[in-house]
Protein backbone atom coordinates (compact mmCIF):
# COMPACT_ATOMS: atom_id res chain seq x y z
CA UNK A 1 0.00 0.00 0.00
CA UNK A 2 1.52 2.85 -1.05
CA UNK A 3 2.50 5.85 1.47
CA UNK A 4 0.78 8.69 -0.35
CA UNK A 5 -3.37 8.93 -1.17
CA UNK A 6 -2.48 11.41 -4.13
CA UNK A 7 0.45 11.77 -5.72
CA UNK A 8 1.22 13.64 -9.35
CA UNK A 9 4.07 14.00 -11.50
CA UNK A 10 4.66 17.25 -13.96
CA UNK A 11 0.72 16.39 -14.46
CA UNK A 12 -0.95 18.55 -17.00
CA UNK A 13 -4.60 19.96 -18.22
CA UNK A 14 -5.06 21.72 -20.96
CA UNK A 15 -8.53 24.08 -21.97
CA UNK A 16 -7.88 25.19 -25.53
CA UNK A 17 -4.08 25.94 -24.61
CA UNK A 18 -4.91 27.39 -21.53
CA UNK A 19 -3.12 24.95 -18.53
CA UNK A 20 -5.38 24.47 -15.52
CA UNK A 21 -2.51 22.09 -14.00
CA UNK A 22 0.84 23.29 -15.00
CA UNK A 23 3.26 20.34 -14.32
CA UNK A 24 1.95 19.79 -11.03
CA UNK A 25 4.22 17.74 -8.40
CA UNK A 26 2.26 16.99 -5.62
CA UNK A 27 2.10 13.65 -3.01
CA UNK A 28 0.10 13.87 -0.09
CA UNK A 29 -0.33 11.36 2.76
CA UNK A 30 -2.53 9.53 4.28
CA UNK A 31 -4.51 10.57 7.28
CA UNK A 32 -5.67 14.21 8.55
CA UNK A 33 -7.45 16.87 6.42
CA UNK A 34 -5.36 18.41 4.04
CA UNK A 35 -7.50 21.49 2.79
CA UNK A 36 -6.67 23.33 -0.70
CA UNK A 37 -6.74 26.71 -1.34
CA UNK A 38 -6.04 29.13 -4.25
CA UNK A 39 -7.52 31.91 -5.85
CA UNK A 40 -10.08 31.15 -8.43
CA UNK A 41 -8.39 29.40 -11.40
CA UNK A 42 -5.64 28.00 -9.42
CA UNK A 43 -6.43 24.55 -10.84
CA UNK A 44 -7.97 23.12 -7.21
CA UNK A 45 -11.38 21.88 -9.06
CA UNK A 46 -9.25 20.12 -12.34
CA UNK A 47 -7.03 18.46 -10.23
CA UNK A 48 -9.96 16.81 -8.66
CA UNK A 49 -11.85 15.79 -11.57
CA UNK A 50 -8.37 14.19 -12.77
CA UNK A 51 -7.86 12.51 -9.49
CA UNK A 52 -11.37 11.13 -9.59
CA UNK A 53 -10.88 10.10 -13.56
CA UNK A 54 -13.91 12.54 -14.86
CA UNK A 55 -11.03 14.50 -17.34
CA UNK A 56 -8.23 13.15 -18.62
CA UNK A 57 -4.86 14.77 -18.05
CA UNK A 58 -3.01 16.15 -21.01
CA UNK A 59 0.16 14.77 -19.70
CA UNK A 60 1.91 13.90 -16.53
CA UNK A 61 0.99 11.25 -14.21
CA UNK A 62 -1.81 10.89 -11.71
CA UNK A 63 -2.09 8.45 -8.53
CA UNK A 64 -5.07 7.91 -6.23
CA UNK A 65 -4.65 5.64 -3.71
CA UNK A 66 -1.38 4.31 -5.52
CA UNK A 67 -3.72 3.33 -8.41
CA UNK A 68 -3.27 5.16 -11.81
CA UNK A 69 -6.38 7.93 -11.59
CA UNK A 70 -7.04 6.69 -15.85
CA UNK A 71 -7.98 3.34 -14.92
CA UNK A 72 -10.14 3.47 -12.05
CA UNK A 73 -11.94 0.30 -10.82
CA UNK A 74 -15.49 0.40 -9.83
CA UNK A 75 -13.78 -1.53 -6.73
CA UNK A 76 -11.37 1.12 -6.39
CA UNK A 77 -14.09 4.13 -6.58
CA UNK A 78 -15.98 2.75 -4.21
CA UNK A 79 -12.91 3.52 -1.91
CA UNK A 80 -13.28 6.98 -2.91
CA UNK A 81 -15.73 9.62 -1.03
CA UNK A 82 -16.80 12.77 -3.33
CA UNK A 83 -18.97 15.88 -2.03
CA UNK A 84 -19.24 18.76 -4.43
CA UNK A 85 -20.47 22.50 -3.74
CA UNK A 86 -23.71 22.04 -5.70
CA UNK A 87 -24.43 19.00 -3.69
CA UNK A 88 -25.63 17.52 -6.36
CA UNK A 89 -28.15 14.26 -5.79
CA UNK A 90 -31.25 12.97 -7.77
CA UNK A 91 -34.05 15.80 -6.87
CA UNK A 92 -37.09 13.10 -7.62
CA UNK A 93 -35.94 10.40 -5.40
CA UNK A 94 -36.76 10.00 -1.79
CA UNK A 95 -34.63 10.14 1.15
CA UNK A 96 -35.20 6.04 2.02
CA UNK A 97 -34.95 5.36 -1.64
CA UNK A 98 -31.55 6.88 -2.20
CA UNK A 99 -30.12 5.64 1.05
CA UNK A 100 -31.17 2.22 -0.33
CA UNK A 101 -29.78 2.40 -3.57
CA UNK A 102 -26.19 3.82 -2.06
CA UNK A 103 -26.42 0.67 0.22
CA UNK A 104 -26.37 -1.83 -2.84
CA UNK A 105 -23.84 -0.18 -4.48
CA UNK A 106 -21.07 0.01 -1.63
CA UNK A 107 -20.32 -3.45 0.06
CA UNK A 108 -18.56 -1.27 3.04
CA UNK A 109 -22.11 0.45 3.73
CA UNK A 110 -22.12 2.02 6.90
CA UNK A 111 -25.17 2.60 8.02
CA UNK A 112 -24.65 3.48 11.53
CA UNK A 113 -22.25 5.79 10.42
CA UNK A 114 -25.09 6.70 7.88
CA UNK A 115 -27.07 7.20 10.58
CA UNK A 116 -25.11 9.38 12.81
CA UNK A 117 -24.00 11.65 10.23
CA UNK A 118 -27.68 12.22 8.99
CA UNK A 119 -29.63 13.04 12.38
CA UNK A 120 -27.54 16.33 12.71
CA UNK A 121 -29.40 17.86 9.78
CA UNK A 122 -33.11 16.93 10.57
CA UNK A 123 -33.43 15.27 6.95
CA UNK A 124 -36.42 12.74 7.06
CA UNK A 125 -36.82 9.59 5.19
CA UNK A 126 -39.43 10.14 3.21
CA UNK A 127 -38.39 13.72 2.22
CA UNK A 128 -37.90 14.14 -2.10
CA UNK A 129 -34.66 15.38 -2.37
CA UNK A 130 -35.74 18.14 -4.15
CA UNK A 131 -37.68 19.47 -1.08
CA UNK A 132 -34.62 19.71 1.16
CA UNK A 133 -32.73 22.64 1.62
CA UNK A 134 -28.97 23.68 0.76
CA UNK A 135 -28.01 22.62 3.94
CA UNK A 136 -30.30 19.50 4.55
CA UNK A 137 -28.97 17.71 1.45
CA UNK A 138 -25.45 18.93 1.88
CA UNK A 139 -25.89 16.75 5.06
CA UNK A 140 -27.86 13.82 3.10
CA UNK A 141 -24.41 14.21 0.64
CA UNK A 142 -21.65 14.03 3.55
CA UNK A 143 -23.87 11.03 5.05
CA UNK A 144 -24.16 9.05 1.87
CA UNK A 145 -20.29 9.39 1.16
CA UNK A 146 -19.54 8.66 5.00
CA UNK A 147 -21.47 5.51 5.25
CA UNK A 148 -19.58 3.89 1.82
CA UNK A 149 -17.02 3.90 4.30
CA UNK A 150 -14.02 5.58 2.30
CA UNK A 151 -10.61 5.36 3.04
CA UNK A 152 -10.34 9.09 0.73
CA UNK A 153 -13.08 11.56 0.99
CA UNK A 154 -12.52 15.02 -1.61
CA UNK A 155 -14.91 17.65 -0.81
CA UNK A 156 -14.92 20.79 -3.41
CA UNK A 157 -16.29 23.40 -1.17
CA UNK A 158 -19.05 21.59 0.65
CA UNK A 159 -20.21 24.52 3.20
CA UNK A 160 -20.57 26.95 0.50
CA UNK A 161 -23.71 28.69 1.08
CA UNK A 162 -24.70 26.94 4.32
CA UNK A 163 -26.01 28.64 7.32
CA UNK A 164 -23.92 28.47 10.62
CA UNK A 165 -25.79 25.56 11.87
CA UNK A 166 -25.78 23.64 8.96
CA UNK A 167 -21.92 24.57 8.43
CA UNK A 168 -20.69 23.50 12.12
CA UNK A 169 -22.89 20.47 11.75
CA UNK A 170 -21.11 19.38 8.83
CA UNK A 171 -17.69 20.49 9.84
CA UNK A 172 -17.34 18.32 12.99
CA UNK A 173 -18.92 15.09 10.75
CA UNK A 174 -16.11 15.39 8.68
CA UNK A 175 -13.66 15.69 11.80
CA UNK A 176 -15.28 12.52 13.40
CA UNK A 177 -14.95 10.81 10.45
CA UNK A 178 -10.87 10.95 10.51
CA UNK A 179 -10.83 9.87 14.05
CA UNK A 180 -13.83 6.99 13.72
CA UNK A 181 -12.90 5.94 10.14
CA UNK A 182 -9.07 7.03 9.70
CA UNK A 183 -10.53 8.65 6.75
CA UNK A 184 -8.08 10.74 4.51
CA UNK A 185 -9.87 14.13 3.76
CA UNK A 186 -8.89 16.17 0.43
CA UNK A 187 -10.70 19.64 1.99
CA UNK A 188 -11.34 22.47 -0.67
CA UNK A 189 -12.58 26.23 0.36
CA UNK A 190 -12.13 29.44 0.75
CA UNK A 191 -13.29 30.10 4.00
CA UNK A 192 -10.15 30.68 6.05
CA UNK A 193 -11.65 30.25 9.34
CA UNK A 194 -12.91 26.62 8.34
CA UNK A 195 -9.52 25.85 7.11
CA UNK A 196 -7.96 26.79 11.27
CA UNK A 197 -10.12 24.99 12.40
CA UNK A 198 -10.15 21.69 10.98
CA UNK A 199 -6.85 21.24 8.77
CA UNK A 200 -3.87 19.65 9.32
CA UNK A 201 -2.12 20.45 6.19
CA UNK A 202 -2.52 23.46 3.80
CA UNK A 203 -1.80 23.22 0.32
CA UNK A 204 -1.61 25.99 -1.93
CA UNK A 205 -2.03 26.04 -5.52
CA UNK A 206 -1.56 28.77 -7.72
CA UNK A 207 -1.91 28.77 -11.62
CA UNK A 208 -2.08 24.73 -11.49
CA UNK A 209 1.24 24.86 -9.73
CA UNK A 210 2.07 23.97 -6.10
CA UNK A 211 3.51 26.93 -4.25
CA UNK A 212 3.79 25.67 -0.48
CA UNK A 213 2.67 22.59 1.47
CA UNK A 214 2.50 22.65 5.60
CA UNK A 215 0.64 22.93 8.70
CA UNK A 216 -2.11 26.20 9.03
CA UNK A 217 0.47 27.17 12.13
CA UNK A 218 3.64 26.77 10.26
CA UNK A 219 2.57 28.73 7.11
CA UNK A 220 1.62 31.79 8.97
CA UNK A 221 4.66 31.48 11.15
CA UNK A 222 6.35 31.95 7.69
CA UNK A 223 4.82 35.24 7.29
CA UNK A 224 4.75 38.64 9.47
CA UNK A 225 3.89 41.81 9.64
CA UNK A 226 6.27 44.92 10.00
CA UNK A 227 4.83 48.15 10.85
CA UNK A 228 7.21 50.98 10.15
CA UNK A 229 7.54 54.51 10.48
CA UNK A 230 9.18 56.88 8.35
CA UNK A 231 9.81 60.27 9.12
CA UNK A 232 9.17 61.45 5.75
CA UNK A 233 8.45 59.47 2.70
CA UNK A 234 9.24 55.74 2.47
CA UNK A 235 12.35 55.05 0.69
CA UNK A 236 12.04 53.19 -2.33
CA UNK A 237 14.86 50.33 -1.13
CA UNK A 238 11.89 49.05 0.64
CA UNK A 239 10.25 47.80 -2.13
CA UNK A 240 13.63 45.76 -2.66
CA UNK A 241 13.89 44.42 0.69
CA UNK A 242 13.87 40.48 0.42
CA UNK A 243 10.79 38.53 1.00
CA UNK A 244 8.24 41.62 0.71
CA UNK A 245 4.70 40.39 -0.24
CA UNK A 246 2.62 43.80 0.43
CA UNK A 247 3.47 46.91 1.17
CA UNK A 248 0.44 49.28 3.11
CA UNK A 249 0.45 53.29 3.99
CA UNK A 250 -2.28 53.34 6.55
CA UNK A 251 -2.36 56.75 8.73
CA UNK A 252 1.19 57.25 8.05
CA UNK A 253 2.90 53.92 8.71
CA UNK A 254 4.10 51.48 6.40
CA UNK A 255 2.87 48.20 6.35
CA UNK A 256 4.89 45.51 5.05
CA UNK A 257 4.73 41.47 4.75
CA UNK A 258 7.03 39.38 4.45
CA UNK A 259 7.66 35.90 4.00
CA UNK A 260 10.33 33.20 4.93
CA UNK A 261 12.35 36.35 6.85
CA UNK A 262 14.23 36.78 10.11
CA UNK A 263 14.39 39.69 12.45
CA UNK A 264 17.29 41.03 10.13
CA UNK A 265 14.56 43.12 8.45
CA UNK A 266 14.14 45.01 11.63
CA UNK A 267 17.66 46.28 11.16
CA UNK A 268 17.40 46.67 7.57
CA UNK A 269 14.30 49.00 8.05
CA UNK A 270 16.02 51.24 10.35
CA UNK A 271 18.93 51.77 8.31
CA UNK A 272 16.61 53.10 5.68
CA UNK A 273 15.50 55.88 8.21
CA UNK A 274 12.40 54.08 10.27
CA UNK A 275 12.18 55.70 13.44
CA UNK A 276 10.30 52.79 14.96
CA UNK A 277 9.77 49.37 13.93
CA UNK A 278 7.31 47.00 15.44
CA UNK A 279 6.76 43.06 14.41
CA UNK A 280 2.62 41.46 14.36
CA UNK A 281 1.62 38.18 13.41
CA UNK A 282 -0.98 37.41 10.48
CA UNK A 283 -4.21 35.28 10.89
CA UNK A 284 -4.23 33.02 8.18
CA UNK A 285 -6.94 34.88 6.01
CA UNK A 286 -4.43 37.72 5.82
CA UNK A 287 -1.39 35.55 5.62
CA UNK A 288 -3.28 33.36 2.58
CA UNK A 289 -3.94 36.68 0.93
CA UNK A 290 -0.87 37.98 0.91
CA UNK A 291 0.88 35.35 -0.32
CA UNK A 292 -1.16 34.99 -3.27
CA UNK A 293 -1.56 38.45 -4.48
CA UNK A 294 1.88 38.94 -3.95
CA UNK A 295 3.57 41.22 -7.42
CA UNK A 296 0.06 41.13 -8.54
CA UNK A 297 -0.26 44.87 -8.90
CA UNK A 298 2.83 46.16 -7.47
CA UNK A 299 2.82 48.35 -4.37
CA UNK A 300 -0.85 48.26 -2.78
CA UNK A 301 -1.94 51.42 -0.67
CA UNK A 302 -4.40 51.63 1.67
CA UNK A 303 -5.31 54.93 2.56
CA UNK A 304 -7.34 55.65 5.82
CA UNK A 305 -10.77 58.03 5.23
Amino acid sequence: MSDYVIETEDLCLYYKRKPALDRLNLRLPRGGIHAFVGANGAGKSSLFRVLLGFEPASSGSARVLGHDCARLTPALRSRIGFVNEEHTLPAWMRVRELEGMQRRLYPRWNGARYDEVLCHFNVLPGQRVGQLSRGERAGLNLALALAQGPELLILDEPTLGLDVVAKRAFLEAMLQATVDDDATIVYCSHQMDEIERVADNLVILEHGRLRTMNGPDDFCGRIRLWVAEFPFKMPAEVRGLPGVLQLQHIEGLTHIVVFDQDDGIEARLKLLGARTVQSMPLGLDRAVNAFLSRGHAGERLARAA
